[in-house]
């Protein structure tokens, strides 16, 4: 594949090379929160600012570990998991934000993905449908393992993934009004958690190059609970979810490690 990189060594979307980063990588959404968990490393360095990809390089326990945002939806994730596998990472952990649907899941609460539901474009064209979202086995235990040993408020359960936040919010506008109302009341009679943009593509393209990748999620509201009447603040801190994300880098560099 021809590289479009003006500089050489650089992967054109994350302008990050081999060498630059960890083989653990947290993944947030949002630029903006890289500096805020690059916190967490010891001796954070800014590796590189390319469009929605902020890319930040410290250690953990005397690990290199790295921090990259995806940006928002299924295609920009898919990119930085492509390139970022390029360069050498081999381990993910997407933290992010998401609202609840499952009644029980509230404000402030985190989700531990142990499934995603496919309602987005671009693992298809990694996979047929028929193949599941779903993370790797061991970072969803660190996962829950760090939730517990924070004393996080935290469910495991699947995860609706789409591209339109609009199309969620606000369903009864859109030309297909009636196809997303019956697969979002489908999603909440088979007890799915909340809904996202990126944990489907992140898994399925990690499957197909065969690394490791999990998700922990902030729960900003529950738009179910809201319409039932229930207690529904909007929650916008997530250094609960970037905890259990580092937390869980450590679980996993702890385990890696003995089997080393």
């Amino acid at each position: 594949m021809i590289n479009y990189s003006e500089h050489e060594g650089k992967l054109y979307h994350i302008q990050v090379g081999k060498g630059d980063i960890g083989r653990y990588v947290i993944l947030p959404g949002d630029p903006k929160r890289c500096e805020k968990i690059a916190r967490y490393f010891d001796n954070p360095q800014l590796v590189a600012d390319s469009r929605e990809y902020v890319t930040y390089t410290g250690t953990l326990d005397g690990v290199k570990v790295s921090v990259t945002s995806t940006g928002i939806g299924g295609p920009s994730a898919a990119i930085a998991v492509e390139e970022l596998v390029q360069c050498g990472a081999d381990t993910f952990i997407r933290v992010g934000t998401s609202g609840g649907m499952d009644l029980r899941v509230k404000s402030g609460d985190l989700i531990v993905a142990n499934g995603a539901i496919r309602m987005e474009g671009t693992s298809k064209e990694y996979a047929p449908i028929e193949f599941p979202a779903v993370p790797d086995f061991d970072v969803t235990s660190a996962l829950k393992e760090a939730a517990e040993n924070l004393g996080a408020p935290c469910h495991v359960g699947v995860v609706q993934c789409k591209d339109s936040f609009y199309g969620q919010h606000s369903p009864e506008t859109k030309p297909v009004a009636a196809e997303l109302t019956e697969k979002w009341e489908a999603w909440l009679r088979l007890g799915c958690m909340a809904s996202e943009m990126e944990s489907a593509a992140i898994f399925v393209v990690a499957s197909y190059l065969h690394v490791r990748a999990g998700s922990v999620l902030l729960v900003l509201a529950n738009q179910e609970r809201a319409k039932a009447g229930l207690e529904n603040p909007v929650v916008h801190d997530t250094d609960l979810a970037i905890r259990t994300a580092v937390e869980a880098i450590r679980v996993l560099i702890r385990q890696d490690k003995d089997k080393e």
